[in-house]
């Protein structure tokens, strides 16, 4: 099979990586992809959002599967143009994709259907926004209606906070069009969590639960980021709880749009906030999560591409994964200045010495060759993943190997996976 993977960040690698694995994949193609997929798949420079320059590489190259990554490409419809013209193509059709395109979409599709979330009210003009803020009292959380690639959320401590978050989003207008709407919510308790499950419309397949780790600074304080890092499996995430998510969430989700007439066929991730009365929905995405994937697919034993295959032609039901016992933890190296304007340019140091080493893999987020350099080309540069028996192994990896790389500027978290650590110690 000749296979594309649309996208360029740490998820399109750790996506190449596992497809390159499968014995039934002969040509890979990213589209864009950045240095480091290019070395495991022809990189090719068309933008994830240019319908028309992907559409025209899948004919020309005879593309057998397209597998998105991004969010973009699916709330704009790829997957509705790829089927229209019969070309195989997994995710979720546009409409189902409105579950992360829009967040007010998502909360009133919840209410309809009786699936768990946080309460909250939607507005569309600033004052009454910061009216209810006032009447509401803080902590609050503030959403930006639609994408912001993963910044459009801010917990507000104070009303101050609220306030200034409202004005940036409706007003200043920081995320673009994504601030029209603005969701104002009770700010749940508890831990968070995020389970993607596979679906085809039908039936639902949960992978690992895993554990994001969003705001940029240890402890979770600072602003919301991409993601800062992952690990996998949650420990909150009990065999129990998994199935409450399975049953309460993710398979009234799937039943609640087929009754609504859309059928979701692809990753459906679910951002929880496990509190005392059980597993609530913070919020959807319609694609594999970033950088939860990067472990993910760093400890399935599977080959990833029967079970895609399976979900966009409905026979899920036929599908068992396998996994690598122990856990897996990754790393996220940023830039100078991310998760605001990232610099860029700045030489990477490290990476070859790092290619041998076992259990460790690093999946390039923003990265691009030059002169024989490894070079920062984005906000999010390198995801640093490792494997170990446990998770304290799988962490102790990780971060020596983050040590043996450098760049001016570089950033990141020193305690992903420590929450878990904590929890599993009672």
């Amino acid at each position: 099979m000749r296979v594309l993977v649309v996208g360029g960040g740490g998820r399109e690698h750790a996506l190449v990586w596992k497809l390159a694995q499968s014995p039934r994949v002969e040509r890979l193609f990213c589209a864009p992809g950045n240095a480091g997929i290019e070395m495991l798949a022809t990189c090719v420079p068309i933008r994830a959002t240019d319908m028309e320059g992907l559409l025209e590489l899948v004919r020309r190259e005879k593309i057998d599967l397209t597998v998105v990554g991004p969010e973009g490409p699916l709330a704009a419809g790829i997957v509705d143009r790829w089927e229209s013209e019969g070309l195989k193509i997994f995710g979720p059709e546009r409409r189902a994709a409105a579950l992360e395109a829009s967040k007010v979409f998502a909360k009133e599709f919840l209410q309809r259907h009786g699936i768990p979330t946080a309460r909250a009210a939607v507005f569309s003009a600033p004052d009454a926004a910061r009216a209810y803020v006032r009447s509401l009292g803080a902590p609050c959380v503030v959403k930006a209606d639609g994408l912001a690639a993963g910044k459009g959320v801010v917990v507000a401590a104070t009303v101050a906070e609220a306030e200034r978050a409202i004005e940036d989003m409706m007003v200043r207008r920081v995320f673009g069009a994504a601030g029209e709407k603005v969701l104002i919510e009770e700010k749940l308790e508890g831990e968070e969590a995020s389970v993607i499950a596979l679906t085809d419309g039908r039936s639902v397949l949960p992978l690992l639960p895993a554990q994001d780790h969003k705001a940029v600074y240890d402890g979770d304080q600072g602003p919301n980021t991409g993601g800062m890092g992952a690990y996998a499996p949650a420990p909150v995430v009990g065999e129990s709880t998994l199935q409450r998510v399975c049953q309460e969430i993710l398979e009234p989700v799937v039943r609640g749009l087929a009754a609504e007439g859309v059928v979701y066929r692809g990753a459906l991730y679910a951002g929880l906030m496990l509190t005392k009365d059980g597993p609530k929905v913070l919020e959807f995405n319609v694609r594999f999560g970033d950088p939860e994937t990067q472990p993910l697919l760093y400890l399935l034993q599977s080959d990833l591409l029967p079970a895609l295959e399976a979900t966009r032609e409905g026979r899920l039901d036929e599908v068992e994964l396998s996994w690598h016992p122990g856990a897996a933890l990754c790393v996220v190296l940023a830039a100078a200045g991310y998760p605001g304007a990232a610099r860029l340019g700045d030489e990477i140091q490290g990476l070859e010495e790092l290619a041998a080493e076992e259990e460790v893999m690093v999946f390039h987020a923003g990265t691009k060759r030059e002169d024989g350099r490894w070079l920062t080309a984005g906000g999010r540069v390198l995801n640093v993943t490792a494997r170990g028996r446990n998770l304290l192994e799988a962490r102790e990896r990780a971060y020596q190997a983050v040590k043996r790389l450098s760049f001016a500027g570089m950033h990141y978290r020193r305690d992903i996976g420590l929450k878990a650590l904590k929890y599993l110690e009672g």
